[in-house]
């Protein structure tokens, strides 16, 4: 009775909700998702599955409990409020109990309160995480010609790309030059239909595309006339992602008439599903993620790749693991489908990682062994590098330099800054033509305002032999990626060599009394910078890419679970690109971009683990994650440990050798992957006791997110089983055990251990056989030696007589007990 008079007193004082006011928020509520519904409800059967593919989303019992869960969703809002005060965006039914609803705070604060009600988090932005890399990784010769060859690598996997969209017409996604695609029943995805061409976006390749705007709509953030209400990719990291996962093999990259070689997915065969959830200027909101990957994995993906994140740890759970997204995933992992993340791009600095959780295969970003260089040669004699992906200056000559500030024309009026070369019209072509151009760079290069594409053009069109653009102090955020153009041109960003080209530039310039220039005497040429270069010392861990450890709490304390967990491809990839993108200033109206960021990397293992979802079709994705985890390798190119890129004290970029907070568990192997020997698999059940053993967590704060219970909070995160092994505050002696299962035929394994000197790191047995589909258990104990205040780093090394080799990364800290 009592809750029946607080809903009556609620429905008559809250305040109507105003058009365009209030907020979105994702609210969960009391009963079991489809996924997990095990029964107990009268009049409705259980739905509960193991695998995705096992859910018939068409089934009475699953239609009807998932209309139920709606219906109860609907009673409860009109119960509380008053019709026209909100508005209901999505119910979720399947992975999560709940509903996305646009209402005032007050009526927000209500709900929290009102009976049934387990969890009210306002909705946050995510955002994006922003060719050569089959032959670095080894596909061509040593993964595809297992698969059937690159035209069957990934047949019948499904992909789903929770991102900006697609550009359908590219030939990266054509299907013009391949055998046909015939139906794939199982995948359930509908194809929205293109409001102005009047055509659907699927081709059999790409097999399913939607968009999800409801709460960027109601937050009233989404204009139709640029962000597209379709899923056409307005952006083009979406077509970027796709393309590197599942891109047609050997599509020629070609820009102003130069070709930069031939681009292909991981999984050239594999289909591609979109999910789009990310628009031109703000990104994207979670409650229109979640709707997205409910409705990918009951369309029945097997693999989903996220290359997008919250923007910092969730501020209203104790733990970072438990929030709707997180949840979401979970459930997508125990349904069957592969989730790979992004780590960010909020590197080189630790704890800088906003892909948290364990289910989630979180992926780092290295430079691979192709690096673009250029260099110019001054009149004096001195060589300066930089970047420059242009031809040579005519006839490989040196021309007269000309400083953007010293041919200006006086309409200027600096309003616009003419540094920047951005704007034709406010130099003075007479003295431009024919000499190189010397520019500045500016913040409106970090800000997207200004771009090397932009100054290319204006040096064309001012008849300038070409263009130099130099950097004399680093902004925050700035990135310094080669662009192609047809104008030659250079970056130069170390300040230092950009201070020596100044010098000479004044030392060579005749001025009058008042500092005009009467003459320009220094002179300079580029060189040919189309050709790459290919490097041993690859791959590194790039500049960007965010670090662990992993936190646990939006207080940043630290959690006993590795991330990143592996490292990918993530530096200057090539690949499609949407003409009407406009995510890189550089490449507008291009049809392949050469891009940056963990964006780039997470396709390239969601790519990889479909092809090994095509060789194992019935593997759960922790047995895949555990195949890419205890494959990799911490040894690049040249058999040196693979090195990390970092900042010095004086923020010069070095190297230094990276760590597991760096790379995970190590540089993707996909050949060693496809065959590990032994794999940690991990269950839904496994990943619920992990939950309820993070320290000082709330039980009824896992249910309120996960529907599911807290049995015991008994064990600690580290009994995880998964093939990495933190311990972030290691007292005394701790130990944990691991469980290994054989995916090939018998082999005896010989088990060692390394570990820095002070933590002891013992393993048990130190030998065993593992007949073929059977188990075997690891004891592993760690004893803190001695206290340093920082952590320590080995690993587990199982070799097989056979020839495999199994690693487990190890990570702890020691503390005095």
């Amino acid at each position: 009775m009592k809750g029946i008079e607080l809903v009556s007193m609620l429905f008559f004082s809250l305040p109507l909700l105003a058009l365009g006011s209030g907020e979105v928020y994702i609210v969960t509520v009391e009963g079991e998702p489809v996924v997990s519904y095990s029964g107990g409800v009268d009049g409705f059967s259980a739905t509960a599955i193991d695998l995705v593919e096992e859910m018939d989303i068409t089934s009475e019992s699953v239609t009807s409990y998932a209309f139920h869960l709606e219906k109860k969703h609907d009673a409860l809002l009109d119960s509380l409020f008053e019709v026209g005060t909100y508005k209901k965006l999505y119910s979720y039914r399947h992975l999560v109990n709940g509903f996305a609803v646009h209402i005032s705070p007050e009526q927000a604060e209500a709900l929290s309160k009102a009976p049934g009600v387990k969890y009210v988090e306002k909705d946050m932005k995510i955002k994006k995480f922003t060719t050569h890399t089959p032959q670095f990784l080894g596909l061509p010769t040593g993964v595809w010609p297992t698969r059937g060859g690159f035209d069957r690598a990934g047949e019948d996997i499904v992909i789903g790309f929770v991102d900006s969209g697609i550009y359908p017409k590219h030939p990266s996604f054509s299907t013009h030059n391949t055998e046909p695609y015939g139906p794939l029943p199982r995948y359930r995805g509908k194809c929205e239909v293109d409001p102005e061409t009047q055509r659907d976006f699927c081709n059999g390749k790409i097999i399913g595309a939607q968009h999800f705007a409801k709460a960027a709509i109601a937050a009233g953030a989404f204009n139709p006339a640029i962000d597209f209400p379709s899923p056409l990719d307005g952006d083009g990291h979406g077509s970027h992602t796709a393309a590197i996962a599942a891109g047609n093999n050997g599509i020629r990259v070609k820009m102003h008439g130069y070709e930069f070689g031939k681009a292909s997915g991981m999984a050239p065969r594999a289909r591609i599903a979109v999910y789009k959830v990310l628009y031109r200027l703000f990104g994207g909101y979670v409650s229109d993620v979640v709707a997205a990957i409910e409705q990918a994995v009951l369309d029945g993906v097997d693999i989903l790749n996220l290359s997008v994140g919250p923007n910092s740890p969730p501020t209203t759970t104790k733990a970072t693991f438990l929030n709707p997204f997180d949840a979401a995933l979970l459930s997508a992992v125990r349904a069957g489908v592969f989730v790979a993340q992004a780590a960010g791009n909020g590197g080189p600095f630790p704890k800088t990682l906003v892909s948290f959780s364990p289910w989630i295969t979180t992926v780092a970003a290295a430079i691979d062994d192709r690096r673009y260089k250029n260099n110019l040669t001054l009149g004096n004699g001195k060589i300066l590098p930089g970047l420059g992906l242009s031809p040579s200056t005519h006839g490989n000559k040196s021309f007269n330099l000309v400083s953007a500030n010293d041919v200006m024309l006086d309409l200027s009026l600096l309003k616009y800054n003419p540094l920047d070369c951005q704007r034709p019209e406010l130099l003075n072509r007479n003295k431009v033509e024919g000499n190189i151009l010397l520019c500045g760079y500016s913040f409106n290069f970090v800000s997207g305002t200004a771009s090397i594409k932009k100054v290319s053009e204006t040096a064309k069109s001012l008849g300038a032999a070409g263009f130099i653009v130099a950097v004399e102090n680093t902004y925050p955020g700035a990135k310094f990626d080669p662009v192609p153009v047809d104008t030659p041109g250079i970056l130069i960003t170390d300040a230092r060599k950009t201070k020596e080209l100044i010098d000479y530039y004044n030392c060579s310039t005749t001025r009058d009394w008042a500092g005009r220039p009467i003459s320009f005497d220094a002179t300079a040429s580029i060189a040919d910078g189309l050709a790459p270069i290919l490097h041993k010392s690859a791959p590194q861990v790039a500049l960007f890419s965010s670090r662990g450890p992993d936190v646990k709490d939006f207080s940043f304390q630290d959690a006993d679970v590795l991330k990143p967990d592996i490292l990918a491809p993530g530096n200057l990839i090539w690949a499609a690109w949407a003409p009407n993108g406009t995510d890189e200033a550089n490449y507008i109206g291009e049809g392949f971009a050469m891009v940056s960021g963990t964006s780039m990397a997470a396709p390239h293992i969601a790519g990889i683990a479909a092809l090994i979802k095509q060789k194992n079709p019935h593997w759960s994705p922790g047995a895949i994650k555990s195949a890419l985890m205890t494959t990799a390798t911490t040894l690049d190119r040249g058999g040196r440990p693979i090195l990390a890129q970092q900042y010095s004290e004086t923020e010069i970029m070095t190297l230094v050798q990276a760590t597991p907070f760096d790379y995970g568990s190590g540089a993707v192997n996909p050949k060693a992957a496809l065959d590990p020997g032994l794999i940690l698999d991990t269950t839904y059940e496994d990943y619920i006791r992990f939950l309820c053993s993070v320290p000082d967590v709330d039980p009824n704060e896992v249910r309120n997110i996960t529907s599911s219970a807290c049995n015991s909070t008994t064990g600690l995160p580290a009994d995880l089983n998964i093939p990495s092994i933190t311990i972030s505050h290691l007292e005394g002696t701790q130990t944990v055990k691991r469980t290994v299962t054989n995916v090939a035929d018998t082999e005896t394994y010989v088990i060692t251990t390394r570990m820095s000197p002070e933590i002891a790191l013992e393993a048990s047995p130190p030998a065993m056989t593992v007949l073929s589909g059977a188990s075997r258990e690891i004891t592993v104990s760690l004893t803190v030696r001695s206290v340093t205040g920082g952590y320590s780093f080995g690993e587990i090394l199982m070799k097989g007589d056979r020839g495999h080799r199994v690693r487990i990364p190890v990570v702890a800290m020691g503390f005095d007990s």
